[in-house]
């Protein structure tokens, strides 16, 4: 009897059973002839251009890949791409680097984490577009794969030097000059783009001589690194918390540009192009970091001008290059 009594009636439990075990069911319960005329007559004529639109796009989307499954010539593309670059390896670093981006944004990132989001950017710059054209990977792109985290990391570094670990100090937040969401947006994409248009221009992996020809390719990036690399000293040496600036710095790579960290940041790109032969992506990639930077580096003079004052205004007119020495 005790053991009967745990058991609810059969009727309800068969009833609650089936409808728990047809939940896609339930909206067709309620779906009728009138509710279906009473949606239709609701709808205005930018949504029926809307919806048409949508219904478009899939109905071609559906085509195109069907057309393109059933295709030999895909197959045997897609093999060969598949043995000498394993997508699948890009794209779980790419997944995983967004997972780790948005939990970066919750402030819930831990160190490799945000390892994983430089990663798999840098994998995505360096890597994936001459895989991409060239079905395989050798040379260049490795190199500067390694070289890209090195110089994004030299920020990193100076912290460890100064203060003993690896995290940023809390600090004003008028100092942390961004230029628009927009512009950074666009900068991003411009980036990328200029790194998958290098690998598209510039001739096959295995054509790029190699030797002496190279030196003055490894000349540009020791001359990127050291240049990153003593910009970010300095500025942290007369910096309190590496971010807030206790004076116009006027040493090392100060001395010939006004924004160094932004000039070899340039640098670092346009060797890239350089390394795989692209002329016309250097000059895309160079335009649009002036683009940007430039935006930036308005913010940031207004800043140490309303700041400094005078010392930075003298500073700007013995100085009077921001990126390139001579130039600009």
């Amino acid at each position: 009897m005790e053991a009967s009594s745990n058991f609810p009636p059969l009727k309800n439990y068969t009833s609650s059973c089936s409808e728990s075990q047809n939940p896609l069911l339930k909206p067709l319960k309620n779906l009728s002839l009138d509710s279906l005329k009473k949606t239709l007559s609701q709808l205005t004529p930018i949504d029926v251009v809307k919806w048409s639109g949508v219904l478009s796009i899939a109905i071609a989307a559906t085509k195109w890949t069907v057309n393109l499954l059933f295709s030999p010539f895909f197959w045997m593309y897609f093999s060969w791409t598949w043995l000498f670059w394993p997508w699948f390896v890009a794209l779980s670093v790419a997944i995983y680097g967004l997972y780790s981006f948005r939990k970066h944004l919750l402030g819930e990132a831990n160190i490799l984490e945000q390892l994983a989001i430089v990663t798999s950017v840098f994998t995505w710059l360096t890597l994936v577009p001459p895989a991409h054209f060239n079905g395989y990977l050798q040379g260049w792109p490795f190199v500067f794969f390694f070289v890209y985290h090195y110089f994004f990391f030299f920020n990193v570094s100076v912290r460890k030097r100064l203060y003993g670990d690896y995290y940023a100090r809390p600090h004003d937040p008028k100092w942390d000059v961004n230029p628009s969401k927009w512009y950074r947006l666009l900068f991003c994409v411009g980036v990328m783009v200029g790194h998958w248009l290098a690998a598209f221009e510039g001739p096959e992996l295995h054509l790029i001589p190699g030797g002496w020809t190279n030196v003055g390719i490894w000349v540009l990036i020791i001359v990127t690194l050291l240049m990153q690399y003593n910009s970010t000293l300095y500025l942290a040496k007369y910096s309190e918390k590496v971010v807030v600036p206790t004076a116009v710095v006027q040493f090392g790579p100060y001395r010939w540009v006004r924004h160094p960290i932004y000039s070899s940041t340039m640098l670092l790109f346009a060797t890239y192009c350089v390394a795989l032969r692209a002329p016309l992506s250097l000059l895309f990639v160079v335009a649009v970091c002036l683009l940007y930077y430039d935006q930036k580096a308005k913010i940031e003079e207004a800043l140490m001008v309303e700041t400094f004052g005078e010392r930075y205004m003298e500073y700007a007119t013995k100085v009077r290059h921001k990126f390139i020495p001579f130039v600009y």
